[in-house]
């Protein structure tokens, strides 16, 4: 299958170890691996950050081999997840970005037509979140209202 926007027809992607139990240098207990992730979300880290951090700092290469489930999850249960999904924030902070580049160079041809794709990706991930019912049905995406969203 090829990309939306670009060229490539890769099929690159992560391999994780068969293996399913947590590797015998992890000595974290799970509740203190699951209140480690609640206090990082506090701080306002996102769930991929978080897992940076546990990986880089602490040695643990993958939550759910040791809590059993993954790390949104964890933080929904415990009531810290994000509002919005965390990749339609980046699309969303990028076109914002794009948006106020654009109010700056207003004669940028290709930057209004970059805007336009990250907005068409915008709409059509929130149409999938609403489907599944991660965002509410009546949630819609203003370009207006947008820096309010990421700030």
């Amino acid at each position: 299958m090829g990309r939306m926007y670009s060229k490539g027809k890769g099929i690159s992607r992560r391999c994780l170890p068969y293996r399913k139990a947590p590797p015998s240098w992890v000595q974290i207990s799970t509740n203190d691996l699951v209140d480690q992730m609640v206090k990082l979300a506090k701080k306002g880290a996102t769930p991929s950050q978080i897992g940076v951090l546990l990986r880089d700092s602490h040695g643990i290469p993958q939550v759910k081999g040791i809590t059993g489930s993954k790390i949104l999850r964890i933080l929904k249960v415990k009531g810290v997840a994000p509002t919005i999904p965390e990749d339609l924030y980046h699309l969303i902070k990028k076109a914002v970005n794009i948006r106020k580049h654009i109010e700056k160079f207003r004669q940028d041809k290709d930057g209004k037509f970059r805007l336009i794709l990250v907005e068409s990706r915008i709409h059509r991930l929130a149409r999938y979140y609403r489907r599944v019912k991660s965002l509410p049905p009546t949630w819609r995406y203003q370009s207006k209202k947008a820096d309010t969203l990421i700030a």
